[in-house]
């Protein structure tokens, strides 16, 4: 499980990079237009996107179990939410590298609004990663939707950009 794992932290990570290459572009009244998405605007999918990253982060690598609200506004000034994304994606490929075997058939435990969770480890963590492609891919619609360039995002670039160096 840890090398397929590890390959998904490093597309997280090379996602919301190239990502950000086209989110930084926009102008601010699009950056902040509601666009009909689950958490209206680019910035509030990327405040979402902050906030879960690290409930889970919080989760799996601290044992903690966080209260937040899904649609907190962590983080008003778009630089430093970037900054704070791709900071945080670097955290689940130092994560996954130092995991070790045993814990991948494990559960995970920790509380939702108080009450005891369990969860297996693995798929959970996949949730986390699937999470992050969802809202990515909400997020390239909703900027190709305003009529700006959209990055391709496919796991397989990656892959393929890594082969050819």
């Amino acid at each position: 499980m840890q090398p397929y794992f590890t390959v998904l932290a490093r597309y997280h990570a090379w996602a919301t990079h190239r990502l950000f290459e086209h989110v930084d572009a926009l102008p601010e009244a699009d950056y902040r237009r509601d666009t009909g998405l689950f958490f209206r605007s680019v910035h509030g999918t990327l405040n979402h996107l902050l906030v879960a990253d690290r409930a889970w982060y919080a989760r799996f690598a601290l044992g903690e179990s966080p209260q937040v609200m899904l649609d907190a506004e962590v983080e008003p000034d778009r630089v430093r939410l970037r900054d704070a994304l791709m900071d945080d994606a670097s955290s689940w490929r130092d994560f996954v590298r130092d995991g070790t075997d045993g814990r991948w058939a494990s559960d995970l435990r920790y509380r939702r609004n108080g009450e005891p969770m369990t969860l297996p480890f693995a798929p959970t963590l996949g949730h986390v990663f699937n999470h992050a492609t969802h809202h990515r891919g909400q997020i390239t619609a909703a900027i190709t939707a305003m009529g700006h360039a959209c990055p391709v995002l496919d796991l397989a670039r990656m892959l393929q950009a890594e082969a050819a160096r």
